[in-house]
């Protein structure tokens, strides 16, 4: 291919719907020129189908937050009412957007889909995320701020308090996850945070049924379970800890029998595997073509930073599922990622990768 034909693909690569004119003018090309080049890529094979959808990897696709994080260490205890000397670092978050980086450093091809402000925090956002993920397809909108996630820690890295300005999540819209139809459609696994309203989650449920591609439901918060859709079938993978189980049964987790008992409902309400986590009591697991496995918490000295331990469990869980690894296997790599991952003051650790992972859980079984 010419540099021409090079070009116009990428372009293309990162925005399907684009017009001919749309591309002339980015490009710097004339249309007629633009036509007759899309029109030799087709015959060739490079782009294939509506929308000039390219034959590529498929991507997984994760839906929900996008945020800037910041979080402030006591020096020593809280003390409500008054003034508290702190140390603090800001960096990126929110739950689908940390899965995505774990994804991609694990050596996925993911898209990003979210909505965020024309602001320096999403400047922070971009800077930092766009080596490992798609961000073509997040929408910016001019009159709203990108969302901020603060937590106050303690001495030892346990979260005390945390403040979200999460408005702008009510403009992730199904109308705009429906302009994403190509993407959504050719995934090979869509994962969707709780951030997303309950009619957004309801229509990425259809639209994964509908299309027989696998969707992971991830909650962030107890209060945000009322967003659970109305019918559970279809749902591939529900990965919650123990509070926002109890939240959306109604239930009171208090020992093993109980803690197994909310797994199995979860998965009689027709969700092929489900993870519910209970902080250093471990992680227990239920799928619908076996019973339920409970799984000791690896213990870690020396914790840092407990924030984004969650989504590196998620991220690394289903990294290991799509790689067709057994059920032990799977929660164990989640449950690896997450202990290395609070051994760091990053939400995400940077020496993550798919290699490094193999190595640490080949350690771990010696």
């Amino acid at each position: 291919m010419n540099a021409k034909e090079t070009s116009i693909l990428k372009y293309l690569r990162e925005n399907p719907y684009a017009t001919q004119m749309e591309i002339a003018n980015e490009l710097k090309m004339s249309r007629p020129a633009v036509a007759n080049i899309i029109s030799q890529l087709i015959k060739s094979g490079y782009i294939t189908g509506r929308a000039y959808i390219l034959p590529e990897n498929k991507e997984i696709v994760c839906i929900g937050g996008a945020n800037v994080d910041r979080k402030y260490t006591l020096n020593n205890k809280l003390q409500m009412g008054t003034s508290n000397p702190t140390s603090s670092l800001q960096s990126v978050g929110g739950v689908a957007r940390n899965i995505a980086e774990n994804l991609g450093r694990l050596g996925h091809t993911v898209r990003l889909l979210s909505v965020v402000g024309t602001d320096m925090e999403y400047e922070a956002i971009e800077k930092v995320s766009s080596n490992w993920m798609n961000l073509f397809s997040i929408e910016k909108l001019p009159n709203y701020t990108t969302g901020t996630y603060s937590a106050v820690l303690d001495s030892s890295g346990e979260m005390l308090l945390a403040l979200a300005n999460m408005d702008i999540y009510e403009q992730l819209t199904v109308e705009y996850l429906k302009k994403q139809e190509s993407h959504l459609t050719n995934a090979q696994l869509i994962i969707i945070d709780m951030n997303c309203s309950k009619e957004v989650i309801e229509y990425i449920r259809t639209v994964s049924i509908g299309h027989n591609i696998p969707m992971a439901l991830i909650p962030v918060s107890s209060p945000k379970m009322n967003r659970m859709p109305e019918s559970l079938e279809g749902i591939e993978w529900l990965i919650a800890n123990k509070d926002e189980a109890e939240t959306y049964l109604g239930v009171s987790i208090k020992d093993k029998e109980s803690w197994e008992e909310a797994t199995r409902l979860f998965v009689q309400k027709g969700i092929s595997h489900v993870v519910i986590t209970w902080g250093s009591e471990g992680i227990m697991y239920a799928g619908s073509d076996m019973g339920t496995s409970y799984f000791p918490a690896i213990q870690v000295e020396n914790v840092i930073d407990v924030t984004g331990a969650g989504d590196a469990f998620v991220s690394a869980t289903l990294y290991a599922w799509l790689n067709g690894e057994e059920i032990p296997i799977t929660i164990q790599t989640g449950m690896m990622n997450a202990s290395k991952t609070i051994r760091s003051s990053e939400t995400v650790r940077t020496e993550l990768s798919k290699n490094n992972l193999t190595i640490e859980m080949e350690e771990n079984t010696q």
